[in-house]
């Protein structure tokens, strides 16, 4: 093969397609092009960056059912892939860098798994810990669909199936109804009063998120965890007690506003790139997939 062509090959895979398609299109075998790819090296960065976050994702790789994935979310940078989300991976890996770069992490970006938030006080010390937004607000979601699902089965067979099929209407945010589904969820909350609550509590909890200070946010918060705790809703008094063993990274998410966003949105296309190529039963070449790929975005030039 001569070099350009070799080129073309590796080019073509710096995006999601699987090892398959591109032989076909380039009219080699498979082998020929899992061959040329594994002579690709990715830079290992050599810093740390003032942003890291961390995630996992559904990868079913090298025996593993998760896989690591560490990220700069400031500048758009995949760092690394990891076999698996143990701590002892996460923190041989932090050992390649020693204690004078550890300092240099001001913002480590997380969901609500200990062992993360564990791994960021021991390495990350000078770090404001951050709880991603998503995650905190879907744990208030979750506490209305438990109540819910456990009003639709007290109310009988035929306000269940009423109750099941609008699931999304009345997950959806309240200011974003039309006329006419602001009607039909009124009508279904004169059903319960528990589900009405729930409701309410849902709603209200976006006024905390809306607020524009975090000083503000911080007041709204405690309000609405003291309101949750006292409304009789078992399901909300438990997302309350969650919110107050985080509390410190929920309010830095107000205060300073990073998110685990990026990551999601990497997750999102590895999970395509795993799909097209029916899933890697190699780690190491499912991990330099990853990497390539998001290297060669970044970048806009290949590696050698």
């Amino acid at each position: 093969m001569t070099l350009r062509f070799t080129s073309k090959i590796i080019e073509s895979l710096s995006n999601e397609c699987s090892f398959s398609s591109v032989a076909r299109d380039k009219g080699v075998s498979v082998s020929s092009v899992i061959r040329i790819f594994d002579a690709v090296e990715i830079p290992h960065p050599t810093e740390l960056p003032e942003v890291f976050a961390i995630d996992e994702f559904k990868g079913n790789t090298g025996a593993q059912k998760y896989q690591c994935i560490l990220t700069d979310p400031a500048h758009g940078r995949v760092l690394d892939i990891l076999p698996d989300r143990k701590n002892s991976h996460i923190i041989e890996y932090l050992r390649g860098y020693g204690k004078e770069k550890w300092d240099k992490v001001k913002f480590f970006v997380s969901d609500m798994w200990r062992p993360y938030a564990d791994m960021a006080s021991i390495y990350f010390k000078n770090a404001a810990q951050i709880v991603d937004k998503y995650h905190f607000v879907r744990q208030c979601i979750w506490a209305f669909e438990a109540v819910r699902n456990r009003e639709q089965k007290r109310l009988g067979e035929k306000y269940r199936k009423l109750l099941k099929h609008s699931k999304k209407l009345l997950t959806k945010r309240g200011t974003k109804l039309t006329k006419d589904e602001r009607e039909r969820v009124e009508a279904m909350l004169y059903l319960s009063h528990e589900l009405r609550q729930a409701y309410h509590l849902k709603e209200r909890f976006y006024d905390v998120l809306d607020a524009k200070e975090p000083e503000v946010s911080a007041k709204l918060m405690c309000a609405w965890i003291l309101e949750a705790q006292n409304s009789g809703l078992i399901e909300y008094a438990n997302c309350g007690n969650t919110f107050i063993a985080w509390g410190k990274g929920i309010l830095n998410s107000f205060k300073y506003g990073y998110t685990n966003g990026f990551t999601e949105g990497c997750n999102n296309k590895i999970k395509v790139l795993k799909r097209n190529a029916y899933g890697y039963r190699n780690f190491k070449r499912f991990r330099n997939r990853i990497l390539f790929m998001f290297y060669w975005r970044n970048s806009g030039q290949g590696v050698a």
